[in-house]
Parts: structure tokens; C-alpha cells; sequence
């Protein structure tokens, strides 16, 4: 409601650090805390929210243009808090020079059109019906990019980093579609994060790493995992065996498969890995019920059942520069105003500043290709997110359906 009033006043840019205030305040907290007194102290933004400068320093810091939506409804109800059909959108663009552009889109025809936004999102995540999946895509494609478009990188290799909210947390932004058809990661190279603070803060993990890491990354540094023996009964995977097998291979190390693959041997190493490729299930439910849903299933002992859940994680201290989840709906979890609290939020939380999660199920032999293909990219140049652009062209080539290449998104920093 307030970010509207200072719409109405003229006032966008202090309208975008109300924004920015409404979002992560927990996470942020925590993620603070995990710093060390000396970081702590050297933040641009330490935990209070960022000012229009703070955000304007984190566009140059990251290099990449970074924009941010914030979804209106049709009416606020309980104490000014959303409520109601989406009725507006409000989009910010800042740019790496700090030049910030607003823009203000009325989506109250969608209602006569007998649609929401929401309901456009699940379309384009349904791809079982492929033209009512791509009608969505290029109307979130109008609705999401087009305001804004003009201020976009003309170059593909500059980085564009999605700030959602709500379900737009869940939408696969590299298929969005031009009227055209072309998509939105032919154009750009493109990256995700819960909150503009929260790159300042995986920046800072980045550089607590980059000091522990001097040398160039060797085989002994990486853990890779693929098809545990599975718990509960879970189908085995032997694609994401094959997968990782092949990922082993280029970083001439021993993938963990099988019943050797188990919690209690992975948590043990998780701690020493600089580089963790997990390829196995991902669930989403809160599975032992302590309010933070998602768990990793890896091969359960005679004092475990084989699920490493989100809260585990979140008390792990992790130095890995690169969490991989190649496994189903690991970007999922619970939405709140917090952003996506499950697996990718304890990642970054227990020191990882880049993690890449799925949004959906993703299919066997597709993703095994995608993955070898970003890592051979990765050993090349290590801006992630161009490897992850890269490895999605060149599947897209072989499987041209989004539902074969766009479910990894990649959270944090790029480099």
C-alpha cells in the first residue's frame, strides 16, 4: 500500500526501497548472522535494508541489471496486507550504471479474459498442453519483460537477475517468449535471487571463498552424487547416474552412487567440497515436520532414513562455492514474503553464494546432457550463468521443448 502511495506521489525510487524492505527481513537476519564479525562489520548493508544508493552499489558490484517486481492486488484487506486477484504490476529495472527505470502495468483485463497472472504462471509451467503453455509464456513475456525491455543489455552475455515475488518465484523466466517466439535466454544471460540485499550478502560469501581458494578447481575439491539407493521405496534414477558418472569424468574424480552414497558419508564431506553436484530425488514436503519444507534423498543407514532435509542443511557450515540439486522441484518450498523457504534458501543460508535448482520434475536425459554440458562450460569460464545459458542452448538444440531445458535456475552470484 505504501509503495502505491509513493507511486502516486512520484516517488518510485523510494517506492523500490519499500519493496526491497518487504522482502527476505528473516532470511537477511540469518543470513547476517552466518557472516563473520569482520564481514559483518565491512557490509555495504549489514541487515538493515537497503537505501537507493546501497541498491544501486549492488547493481555495479554484480555487474548485471537487476529487476525487481512487486505484484499489486485488486484491494487490501487485515491490516493493509495483500489480498485480492493481482491487479497491478510494478517493475524496476536498475541497471549496473545506476540508472533505476519504473514502469507500471494494469493486468485488470485478465480478469475479463477469465485468467490472473497466477494462473498464466501454472500455464507456463504446464507443458503437457503446449500451445496453452507458450499462449502463457508470451503473455507473461508482454506482461513481465516488454515494459521494461528498452533497458535490458543488448549484449547476451550481461546478466539480467530476477527479483520475483510470490508465485513468480516459480516461473521459468529463460522461456518466456517474444511474440516472435524467440526466448527470453537466446537474448540474456539470466539469474534469480530472493531480494536485491540478498546478492550483497552471497557476494560476501563469494569473497570469504575466493580467499580460501587460491588454485583452480581440481577433482579432490568435488563431491559428486548420483542415484543413491533410494529410501521409502523412491524409483531409482539411472539417468542421474549416467549423469553423474559423466560429471566425474571431466573432473577426473569417483562419483558416489549406490548404497555407498549415504547421509551420514555425505554430510561427512559436504563441509570439505569447494564444487557439490547432487543427482538424485528432491521432495518437497516438510518431511519431520519442522516448518521447513524439502529434503534430498540419499541412501539411508541403520541410524537415518536418508533424507537430508532443508533444516539440516540450514545448520550445516558449508565452503562450497556451487551447489548443483539436479533432482525435481528443488527451487520449490513454501512461498512467503520471505521469498521460497526450502532447499536453495538453507543452501545459501549455510555459506553457498550459487546454488542451481529446478522448478519442476525435470526428465532423465535431457538434464544429463544440460549438466555435462554446463560444467564443461564452467571449466572454461566460471561465470555460471553463462555456462547455464550455454548448456541450455545447446539442449534446447536436441530437446526443443522448455520442459526439456528451462527448469534450473540459477540463485546468487554468478562468478
Amino acid at each position: 500500500l505504501l509503495q502505491q502511495v509513493l507511486i502516486a506521489g512520484g516517488k518510485p525510487e523510494a517506492a523500490l526501497e519499500i519493496a526491497e524492505r518487504g522482502r527476505t527481513r528473516a532470511f537477511v537476519e540469518l543470513l547476517a548472522q552466518q557472516l563473520s564479525p569482520t564481514q559483518a562489520a565491512q557490509s555495504a548493508i549489514a541487515v538493515a535494508p537497503p537505501t537507493i544508493q546501497q541498491i544501486q552499489t549492488i547493481a555495479k558490484k554484480q555487474n548485471a541489471t537487476l529487476v525487481q517486481y512487486s505484484i499489486v492486488p485488486e484491494r487490501f484487506l487485515l491490516q493493509g496486507k495483500l489480498r485480492g486477484v493481482a491487479s497491478k504490476l510494478m517493475i524496476w529495472a536498475i541497471k549496473p550504471t545506476g540508472e533505476i527505470a519504473f514502469r507500471q502495468v494494469d493486468i485488470k483485463e485478465l480478469k475479463q479474459q477469465k485468467t490472473s497472472l497466477k494462473e498464466l504462471v501454472v500455464e507456463s509451467r504446464f507443458f503437457r498442453e503446449k500451445s496453452r503453455s507458450e499462449a502463457a509464456r508470451k503473455q507473461l513475456y508482454q506482461l513481465l519483460i516488454e515494459p521494461i525491455a528498452e533497458f535490458l543489455p543488448s549484449n547476451p552475455n550481461s546478466r539480467v537477475i530476477f527479483i520475483g515475488q510470490d508465485y513468480l518465484f516459480l516461473l521459468p523466466f529463460p522461456a518466456l517468449q517474444s511474440p516472435t517466439g524467440q526466448y527470453l535466454i537466446e537474448k540474456h544471460t539470466l539469474s534469480t535471487a530472493p531480494a536485491i540485499q540478498v546478492l550483497d550478502l552471497t557476494h560476501q560469501q563469494r569473497q570469504r571463498l575466493a580467499a580460501r581458494y587460491a588454485e583452480p578447481l581440481q577433482g579432490k575439491n568435488v563431491l559428486i552424487v548420483g542415484n543413491p539407493a533410494m529410501p521409502l521405496e523412491l524409483p531409482p534414477l539411472p539417468g542421474a547416474e549416467q549423469e553423474a558418472l559423466a560429471i566425474a569424468k571431466l573432473f577426473n574424480t569417483k562419483a558416489i552412487i549406490g548404497d555407498k552414497a549415504t547421509k551420514t558419508s555425505i554430510m561427512q564431506q559436504l563441509p570439505k567440497a569447494r564444487l557439490i553436484h547432487l543427482a538424485t530425488h528432491g521432495l518437497l514436503d516438510d518431511i519431520q515436520k519442522l516448518g521447513i519444507p524439502g529434503a534430498i534423498a540419499l541412501a539411508p543407514s541403520q541410524t537415518d532414513d536418508g533424507f537430508l532435509t532443508s533444516g539440516e542443511i540450514l545448520n550445516l557450515r558449508l565452503n562450497a562455492e556451487l551447489v548443483v540439486l539436479s533432482a525435481c522441484h528443488t527451487g520449490q518450498g513454501e512461498i512467503t514474503g520471505d521469498g521460497v523457504i526450502g532447499l536453495s534458501r538453507s543452501l545459501i543460508v549455510a555459506g553457498v553464494p550459487s546454488t542451481i535448482v529446478s522448478l519442476w520434475a525435470v526428465p532423465d536425459t535431457p538434464t544429463a546432457l544440460l549438466m555435462t554440458d554446463f560444467y564443461r562450460h564452467l571449466q572454461q569460464n566460471p561465470d555460471k550463468a553463462q555456462a547455464l545459458r550455454s548448456a541450455m542452448l545447446t539442449t534446447m538444440k536436441q530437446y526443443p521443448e522448455p520442459i526439456n531445458w528451462a527448469a534450473f535456475t540459477l540463485l546468487g552470484e554468478a562468478q
